[in-house]
């Protein structure tokens, strides 16, 4: 049996290649480019007086003998330390999907399966502070963190994350479980299963999709968090967003800014890397939230 996209006119798709082509190049060329121009100096990727520098890399070829040059990457993880943020984010990333996803998987699993009408109410109020302003709620904790002296440590940090990024996860989860039929825990219970040994070993296996999906989502909050991580963090815990954000408040020092353009792409690649490891995960659970059992 043929493929209906098969009988498509040939103008029609080369006229679908050439825009996926364009939409390709038009979103993947500015990470290129900054990837190709974090290996140049300052002068020769900013370079006012000729752009064809950052191609070439000819004030870059006069200061190191060649074309490319990793002074930036040097600059970023060697001299500025920009590991230890790494590993700052790294910390916060993992505490913040770790607890938001048991909190919100054993929430949204019981506010799916109560039938209460208290649950639409507490799900609405949720939501309310999810969309707050994130700057709002971090108002709000600074002096009692500066009163407890526990301002600037990783931990406040991830109770921050944490606490705004719940709202999500509870309403996320809880539209997954909606969509696994009941009739899975009542045969689970049938065959000698507690309600939590149904929840663990029938439901959790059948929604894993949905919680890599709701995972991932929080691991990116977490991740590329600028507001709770700038105001709450010191400097010596600086996760990479902030410091990102400090080496570009130093550009008036000559070489600091190509920290930045470094660290950006450090910062950057391991996100294609997750998102493409587990792109059959998220569709699958973004799809399975939007059928119903």
């Amino acid at each position: 049996m043929s493929n209906p996209i098969d009988r498509r006119p040939l103008g029609l798709k080369i006229g679908l290649w050439i825009f996926v082509g364009l939409w390709f190049l038009i979103a993947a060329f500015p990470f290129f480019w900054t990837v190709w121009g974090s290996f140049k100096v300052e002068l020769d990727f900013f370079s006012i007086a000729d752009w064809t520098n950052a191609i070439f890399g000819r004030n870059t070829e006069d200061a190191y003998g060649r074309p490319f040059a990793g002074a930036g990457y040097n600059g970023a993880f060697v001299q500025e330390a920009f590991w230890q943020n790494a590993i700052n984010t790294t910390i916060v990333c993992v505490c913040v999907v770790t607890i938001s996803l048991t909190i919100g998987t054993l929430g949204g699993y019981a506010l799916s399966r109560s039938g209460r009408k208290y649950v639409f109410w507490l799900l609405i109020t949720a939501l309310m502070f999810r969309a707050l302003p994130q700057v709002t709620l971090v108002s709000g904790y600074l002096p009692v963190f500066f009163d407890w002296n526990v301002w600037g440590y990783l931990p406040t940090a991830i109770i921050v994350l944490v606490a705004i990024n719940q709202p999500f996860t509870l309403w996320m989860l809880h539209s997954f479980f909606e969509s696994i039929p009941k009739d899975l825990d009542e045969a689970a219970k049938v065959d000698g299963c507690t309600q939590f040994q149904a929840f663990r070993h029938v439901i959790i296996p059948v929604m894993w999709p949905g919680v890599i999906t709701t995972g991932l989502f929080s691991f990116l909050l977490a991740y590329n968090d600028f507001i709770v991580t700038s105001l709450i963090l010191n400097e010596g815990n600086r996760t990479m967003v902030p410091q990102i954000a400090a080496f570009l408040g130093t550009t008036y020092t000559e070489g600091n800014v190509m920290f930045a353009v470094a660290a950006v792409v450090s910062a950057t690649v391991p996100l294609f890397i997750l998102v493409m490891f587990f792109q059959r995960q998220i569709v699958s659970g973004l799809t399975a939230g939007a059928v119903k059992g």
